[in-house]
């Protein structure tokens, strides 16, 4: 009976829908400020500045994009003076890790307010409680789908 339900609401065509409309209106943000980088370059800083010196590994799990992507990300980032790379002194190998610059996270803290007004926007007519319960619910099945996918990068 709650397959059906799930079944018949379209549970993945609209988490699917979602996230391409907030991609598309994300998008259109930057261009309508003319921010100097993407929404994904966005994630990858932000992300940095939350964890700075991160593999590039680990920043592709981080930001579900795959190594070419999250590799050229990085590099148009680095182009532009937005974060630098390091080899890891503490690995045998050569492997570089990420670190967000101080232009980096000017830019990033330039951006962030229209990326919280772009949310509270998306989330307009919806209660907090409502909110708190949906994270909850897209945190349980996140957990199910982590327990069930196997990553690779």
């Amino acid at each position: 009976m709650e397959q059906e339900i799930l079944l018949k609401q379209k549970l993945g065509l609209r988490l699917s829908r979602i996230g391409l409309l907030s991609k598309i209106f994300a998008i259109q943000t930057f261009l309508k400020y003319k921010f100097e980088i993407t929404p994904e370059q966005f994630t990858v800083l932000n992300t940095l500045k939350e964890k700075n010196g991160m593999y590039l590994r680990q920043m592709a799990q981080e930001t579900l994009k795959d190594r070419p992507n999250i590799t050229r990300i990085v590099s148009i980032l680095e182009g532009k003076g937005y974060l630098t790379t390091a080899s890891d002194k503490e690995e045998k190998r050569l492997v570089k890790k990420i670190y967000i610059t101080d232009k980096g996270l000017k830019v990033c803290n330039t951006v962030l307010p229209t990326i919280l007004k772009m949310w509270e926007n998306i989330s307009e007519n919806v209660s907090v409680n409502e909110i708190n319960v949906f994270l909850e619910t897209l945190n349980k099945m996140e957990e199910n789908l982590k327990e069930k996918v196997i990553m690779q990068n």
